[in-house]
Formats: structure tokens, C-alpha cells, sequence
């Protein structure tokens, strides 16, 4: 590895410089705790942000995840209907509450859940009689890409299943000019600290339903009832966010639509070193769909070029460049093996073709023109 230049990070934090003064304002205030003004204010600005009414500021998204569930009462014996091509975090939280995932695999417009095998799943829990042993859909925005809404939401509202949309990967992206996080019964979003924005760890939960968000900080905060005395009825948890994170939240969410232009200013980069090349190719965006462009990905034909996705990392990393392959989907992990799928083979091919390139909205010309000569030499194409 070239270690004398500066390591090029897959998505690395961004920072505008303003996070500071909130907090500042939080030590000042003493305001050291789950709570205070930033939360608030993150809360709020999350919830116009997004279109919807009430947000929850919680200590990840998988925290959100798991709160929803608790929210819509699921328990050992139930069913969840949750996209396969994801992060293990969209579907932790279903074991969590001793039910069963059941993994659906892509379409390839989007790579996102395939409504015809939704359909399928759900059509042959009517015929044999277990429908109402489905609690949610799931539904993951993959790498900021929307999902097909229309055709999803129709299926949802024919079964009366409601829909949780996993959102982690997707704050600022648009279906049909509405935001993503904005269609579900509750939404979750993520601000790890390789989202598109960063509290450094946080996430949280959305919905139009006042009374589910109230909830969901009840529980995030042990559950304590309304007592004089330390008092607890329900099972709580410990998932507020930090005031301290929340105010780099707020200083995050002021550059939110920057970081999104500077994103998809990435993957136009990387459409242009490729429109010629044969054998790699990215993700369109289908008509309606405005997707953040979290992460950049292609998908190559590695038997063309006489690699495979291990050569590939291997070469950037001579480098100093960061790649990884697309997530290896659920249904393939030892962990989730037991459950039951609906397969195309969709994710698997893409899983073997797929490569997530650099993306972080902090990239200089400098890292763009490193990243175009070694992926060039290495699948010696010319610039």
C-alpha cells in the first residue's frame, strides 16, 4: 500500500464546521445529557426535512428499527416481510422480537424489493390461511435509491400490512418529488458515521403519528411512568439521543442538501469514466426516482477483465483507496439461513458484480483524478 498519500475513505464524515457552535452551546448550557435543546431542534428540522409531522432522535437507526416493531407489537410467532439485499441491521431487530424475517429479493431497475415476489409471499399467506401472522413490510432504500413506491404501497394497502421504511441509506432522496421517509406508517433513518450526514452515532424515527412518536421516547427513555418515584410498567430502553450529538446533528442537517449535490456530483464522475467501457455499468435513475447517491456503486464483468471483486479491492488498496462489494444478501448469511426467501437471483448477481467506489462528499479533484487513474490502469481503459 502507498501509505505516503492520504487514504481515500469509502464515506468518510463531512463536517461544515458550523456542528461546533451547537455544541458549544450544550456545554454552556450544561445540557449534557439524552436529551435538551439540540435534540429538539434536530427533531424538528428532521421531521420538515422529511415531510412528516413528528421525529424521534434515538441513539442509531437500528434502535428505530427496533423501536417500530415494539411499536406495532410484534412478537415470537410473527412474520416480517423485509428486503434481502440490505444491511444486517434492517433485519437484527426482527430477531430481537422473536420473529421471522422472510427475505425478498430485488428487481434490478433499483435493486430494491421486488413487488412481484411481495406479492408472491403475501398472496400465499392468504391461501393457506397465516396472512395475519404478517406484521410489516420492511422496506430498504438501497444505497439512496428509491424503491418502487407505487406498486409497493399498493401491495401493502391490498393486504392491510403497514410499511416501515427502512431510510438509513437515503435521507434527501425523492419519489416523485415526495421525500423518502415520508410514504411508511414509521420511517428510520441513520447517521452513522458513514451516512450522508453524521451525529457520529444516531438515528432516528419518523412518522405523521403523534402518538406512536410520544410513544417510541417513552420507551427509549426506560419507560419510566408518569410517578413521583422511579416507576416502570413496560419494558424501556436506553435509546435517546446524546444533546452533545444531537447539535452536530443540526449543523449537519444545515448542509443536507449540499451533501447531496456533492454525492450525485460523484456518481456523475464515475458515469462519465465508464459510459464507453464494456462490461461495467451503473445504477440508472428510473423516471421519478432522485436518488441521494449515498454510495457510487458499478457492477463489472469480472471474467471480461480477468479479475474478481477480491483483485479489485486489492489494486485500489496499493492505492490508499477504500472500496468494498455490495452487501451480501440476508438470505445467504449463516445467520439468517433457516428463514424462508422469495429468490430471482437478483441480489446474488449482483452481490458477485458489484463494487461501492468512493463516494464521501468530502472527495477532492485531487482524490477524483487518483481514483480515475487507478481504476483506469487497472482495467486498462484510458482517460
Amino acid at each position: 500500500m502507498n501509505t505516503k498519500q492520504n487514504r481515500i475513505y469509502l464515506s468518510s464524515p463531512h463536517m461544515s464546521g458550523d456542528e461546533q457552535k451547537y455544541i458549544n452551546q450544550a456545554f454552556e448550557q450544561n445540557w449534557i445529557a439524552p436529551l435538551g435543546p439540540n435534540v429538539n431542534e434536530l427533531e424538528n428540522t428532521l421531521a420538515k426535512y422529511s415531510g412528516v409531522k413528528h421525529a424521534s432522535a434515538l441513539s442509531s437507526g437500528t434502535a428505530a428499527l427496533h423501536l417500530s416493531l415494539i411499536l406495532l407489537g410484534v412478537k415470537a410467532g410473527d412474520e416480517i416481510m423485509v428486503s434481502t439485499f440490505t444491511f444486517s441491521a434492517s433485519v437484527n431487530p426482527i430477531v430481537y422480537q422473536g420473529a421471522s424475517p422472510v427475505f425478498i429479493d430485488s428487481e434490478r431497475e433499483t435493486w430494491n424489493m421486488d413487488p412481484e415476489l411481495l406479492e408472491k409471499a403475501l398472496s400465499e399467506r392468504i391461501a393457506n390461511g397465516t396472512i395475519d401472522k404478517v406484521k410489516a413490510i420492511i422496506l430498504v432504500h438501497l444505497y439512496g435509491m428509491p424503491s418502487k413506491m407505487d406498486e409497493i404501497l399498493n401491495i401493502a394497502g391490498t393486504y392491510n400490512i403497514p410499511i416501515i421504511e427502512d431510510a438509513a441509506e437515503a435521507l434527501g432522496s425523492k419519489y416523485k418529488d415526495q421525500p423518502i421517509g415520508s410514504f411508511g406508517m414509521m420511517s428510520i433513518l441513520s447517521f452513522n458515521g458513514n451516512k450522508i450526514i453524521t451525529t457520529s452515532g444516531g438515528g432516528a424515527l419518523l412518522s405523521n403519528d403523534e402518538q406512536l412518536i410520544e410513544k417510541s421516547r417513552f420507551l427509549a427513555t426506560q419507560a419510566r411512568d408518569a410517578a413521583p418515584h422511579y416507576q416502570h410498567s413496560q419494558i424501556g430502553y436506553n435509546y435517546r439521543m446524546s444533546n452533545v450529538l444531537a447539535g452536530i446533528g443540526r449543523g449537519q442537517m444545515e448542509v443536507i442538501d449540499d451533501r447531496v449535490e456533492q454525492r450525485r456530483a460523484n456518481y456523475d464522475f464515475y458515469k462519465s469514466i465508464f459510459k464507453n467501457v464494456e462490461g461495467v455499468s451503473l445504477l440508472e435513475e428510473p423516471e421519478g426516482m432522485y436518488s441521494n447517491r449515498w454510495l457510487s456503486a458499478i457492477l463489472i464483468d469480472f471474467k471480461r477483465f480477468q479479475l474478481s471483486i477480491p483483485d479489485f479491492q486489492a489494486a485500489l488498496e496499493e492505492d490508499n483507496i477504500e472500496c468494498r462489494p455490495l452487501w451480501k444478501p440476508m438470505h445467504m448469511q449463516p445467520i439468517f439461513s433457516k428463514y424462508e426467501c422469495y429468490i430471482n437471483g437478483t441480489s446474488e448477481e449482483l452481490f458477485n458484480m458489484g463494487i461501492c467506489l468512493p463516494s464521501g462528499s468530502n472527495m477532492s479533484d485531487d482524490d477524483r483524478q487518483r481514483i480515475l487513474d487507478s481504476i483506469c490502469k487497472l482495467l486498462n481503459i484510458g482517460h
